[in-house]
């Protein structure tokens, strides 16, 4: 069917009040930059909605990039129609026939945010609702439970009708919480960890450690492929990959082998929090499920949280291996976290790792090491790669 125009509902934004206008005004941005590859669709404000006048594209395509836009609730294909009650009884019969196949019951759901149209909302429902009942048999109206809510939108000259919303992503619009440092491994938890915090409006940059020759080139593109997944998501990522080899050989020569993960973890932190800085980011976040591993326990996490003044974001600490995994499917970053090359942490792992460290302890075993020096060389040899939303499908289709 041929739709003029995408209806786009945004809730929670709606009840942000004095922050209302900048909340949309990044919707609005992150929107647009999602449909770039739709160089004649444009993105309009109107009382509360969002409309994407199509102008000849395919709605299925348009709708496919929305799906990937965090803040947006509902997304409906729509006609825009005169604001006369016959043509919005011909649009609304439409509606209904091409889905008669799949539907038995319908309800009419009508807004007049005109009060100068002739009908109000509960006249509106009854035309509309009379006269497709007039055309055809097989179908009969529920105002419970309808297989099709048909939407109608009285809006000054031009109204608009619809059928049963297509669910969002929901949440805040990417960017408007500032800006985070994801540490990324090549796992399945952190890639779900940075989709869930931009989901709440942060931007990610995402830091790597790589321990090359123990890690390989292949390790490294897992970690780039998975940061360029969620760009489909979040938009642009900075990705910082840091040499860590040096740091992992000094652990390994000269602390207890069950605090070697707990030494790394900090420096893991005490690098991500400069490089945060670096990049203008206001927190950390980690892939960490309480418990689910031996550095994930509270003591251990306590200890790590020791060498920050950064918050840690830990958006799956109530979340079993199960529900991440599921999550993992769903926004496809499972099969590539899955491929068998090993990152950092698992090629040195000990084979009875501390889970209850002290302070005390960690910090004396770090006494051995040139913290301030290995920091900063790591920091200072650090790549980085500029991540920009997969461009490969660039095709799109006309009506």
């Amino acid at each position: 069917m041929r739709y003029d125009c995408i209806l786009i509902r945004y809730g929670e934004l709606a009840l942000k009040k004095k922050n209302r206008e900048i909340f949309i005004e990044q919707l609005v941005k992150n929107i647009e930059e999602k449909l770039a590859i739709f160089p004649r669709v444009s993105v309009i404000r109107a009382r509360g909605r969002l409309f994407v006048e199509l102008n000849g594209y395919n709605h299925e395509q348009v709708i496919s990039r929305l799906k990937e836009v965090f803040g947006i609730v509902g997304i409906s294909p729509a006609w825009k129609v005169p604001s006369e009650i016959d043509r919005l009884k011909e649009k609304a019969l439409e509606l209904v026939q091409s889905q008669s196949a799949q539907i038995s019951t319908f309800k009419v759901v009508s807004k007049r945010t005109d009060k100068q149209f002739p009908y109000r909302s509960d006249q509106i429902n009854r035309e509309i609702g009379g006269f497709i009942l007039s055309q055809i048999r097989n179908v009969k109206v529920d105002v419970h439970h309808p297989d099709l809510f048909i939407h109608v939108e009285v809006r000054g000259r031009f109204s608009y009708i619809y059928g049963n919303d297509i669910l969002g992503l929901g949440g805040l619009p990417v960017g408007v919480s500032g800006s985070v440092m994801l540490l990324l491994s090549g796992g399945i938890d952190s890639p779900v960890a940075g989709y869930l915090t931009s989901k709440r409006g942060g931007k990610l940059c995402a830091v790597h450690f790589h321990s090359f020759p123990f890690t390989s080139e292949r390790a490294k593109q897992k970690v780039i492929d998975l940061a360029q997944h969620l760009t489909r998501y979040v938009g642009t990522i900075r990705l910082l990959v840091v040499p860590f080899t040096e740091i992992q050989t000094q652990i390994n020569e000269h602390c207890y082998s069950s605090y070697s993960i707990t030494i790394m973890r900090r420096f893991m932190i005490r690098i991500s929090e400069s490089l945060a800085r670096k990049h203008g980011c206001l927190a950390l976040v980690t892939g960490e499920s309480l418990g689910q591993v031996a550095s994930q326990t509270l003591e251990s996490m306590n200890v790590v949280n020791a060498v920050t003044t950064l918050p840690i974001l830990r958006p799956l600490i109530g979340m079993d291996k199960l529900e991440i995994i599921n999550l993992a499917k769903e926004i496809g970053t499972y099969e590539t976290s899955i491929l068998p090359y090993e990152d950092c942490c698992t090629v040195f792992l000990p084979k009875a790792p501390k889970t209850k460290p002290q302070l005390h302890v960690t910090e004396k075993q770090e006494k051995l090491l040139n913290i301030e020096q290995l920091v900063q060389e790591a920091v200072e040899k650090t790549e980085i790669i500029d991540l920009s939303p997969d461009q490969e499908n660039k095709e799109f289709s006309y009506f």
